[in-house]
């Protein structure tokens, strides 16, 4: 019998982040049961490395998978990021002889370019997970301003290198089928590299509304002063960035004129204050806004209070490469959406399985347009479930996975 094919998995996202537990372990476990031993090289911020490393341990036990987690440089800007890589280039190459690697498979940004040079240095396999349109990401969501020359020149470093990552693949993820088509008209793609629509997976056994514990759920309400004849359109995850605050408080408040009983629930991690202070703004009242924290576990039944559940999403170039995470979880609760065209295959999932409202324009013609329909619709939340079943599912996601892998290493 062969013996296990060793992979290389770098994440610049930790595993003890939300993020690493549900976009990373999940699909590692799954491939980690199908001979490949795997190597999880991530890097962990300090804080929320100590509190919640041993639950990614226990995540990890069992499974073929040996995590190298290290340090996170936080500060100061750009010469954290020379250091991050240098530290990732230092502890993959110490893995790799240690352990002979056979493929090496990356997020975008800092991990593909160490991908990249382990392809070029050592001779390994490299899959590109493309999972963002990295560099035009940083510039539309506002942390790398084009117009100041170091960051210009960041941008074109990236840009450059991310040309040269798609050359050199032996195999690209990306999430989206619109992504897709972008990556196939690029000069650097090879067609003879194999490239999967993978979108972002839902935890769909965590996020169902037929598992919620309703007294939870009534525990909630009771707590946040959530009354029964209330209409609650909730939003859910961080705010800013390409999240369109200012546009969801101006819809919010075009439908607290003209449904008395709505409330906006805001179940995110942080900038309470902010959401507030951008709701007052635009002349929504303080009453109206339920802000909140909430365990990952606590979500489901916090959701569960949802008529609808609302995010609006720059639509930018970059976006075109974005499958949000929350649009799983939402399908997956059964829960209808108000959100925006122009984010990856969005409004072609939202009009395929009649899972809420898509609008084209921030303004309040097209705002009321919605709000008459939201007024009067009535949902399948089985038809809206059994979408995510079939589009976000962990499942199709890991087969898909195997499927390259097996491309790639046989």
């Amino acid at each position: 019998m062969s013996s296990p094919k060793k992979v290389l998995f770098i994440s610049y996202d930790g595993m003890t982040d939300p993020l690493g537990q549900s976009q990373v372990i999940p699909y590692l476990q799954g491939l980690s049961q199908h001979g490949y031993t795997i190597f999880l090289l991530s890097c962990e911020k300090e804080q929320v490395f100590e509190k919640n490393k041993h639950s990614v341990q226990q995540l990890l036990s069992g499974y073929d998978i040996v995590w190298v987690p290290v340090d996170y440089t936080r500060r100061p800007p750009v010469l954290s990021t020379l250091m991050d890589i240098r530290k990732l280039k230092r502890t993959a190459r110490k893995i790799h002889e240690k352990h002979s690697i056979d493929m090496v498979h990356t997020r975008p940004g800092i991990p593909s370019m160490v991908g990249l040079w382990m392809k070029k240095k050592m001779g390994v396999k490299f899959l590109n997970d493309i999972r963002e349109f990295y560099a035009d990401s940083r510039v539309d969501g506002g942390m790398w301003k084009k117009g100041h020359p170091l960051y210009r020149m960041i941008y074109n470093y990236f840009k450059k290198n991310e040309a040269e990552e798609v050359a050199q693949s032996d195999g690209i993820v990306c999430l989206t089928y619109v992504a897709e088509k972008i990556i196939r008209q690029w000069p650097e793609y090879k067609a003879s590299t194999p490239l999967a629509v993978i979108p972002c997976s839902a935890d769909l056994n965590l996020f169902d509304s037929k598992r919620i514990d309703t007294q939870q759920a009534d525990w909630q309400a009771q707590r946040l002063n959530i009354q029964p004849g209330d209409f609650i359109i909730s939003y859910l995850g961080s705010i800013g960035g390409w999240y369109m605050t200012a546009e969801m408080m101006q819809f919010c408040k075009r439908v607290s004129e003209k449904i008395p009983a709505a409330k906006f629930l805001f179940i995110s991690p942080h900038h309470h204050k902010t959401i507030i202070d951008t709701a007052a703004q635009y002349g929504l009242a303080e009453d109206r806004i339920i802000a909140t924290h909430a365990s990952r576990k606590e979500v489901p039944a916090l959701l569960s209070l949802s008529r609808y559940s609302l995010f609006f999403i720059k639509p930018c170039y970059s976006k075109q490469s974005s499958s949000p995470t929350k649009h799983g979880e939402l399908m997956a609760m059964g829960i209808p959406v108000i959100t925006n065209s122009g984010v990856g295959d969005v409004k072609e999932i939202v009009e395929k399985y009649e899972g809420g409202f898509v609008i084209d324009h921030f303004d309040t013609s097209s705002f009321d347009d919605i709000i008459d329909k939201m007024i009067l619709a009535k949902f399948d939340r089985d038809r809206i479930r059994q979408g995510a079943e079939e589009f976000y599912s962990l499942k199709n996601a890991s087969a898909k996975y195997l499927e390259l892998y097996q491309k790639i290493l046989n």
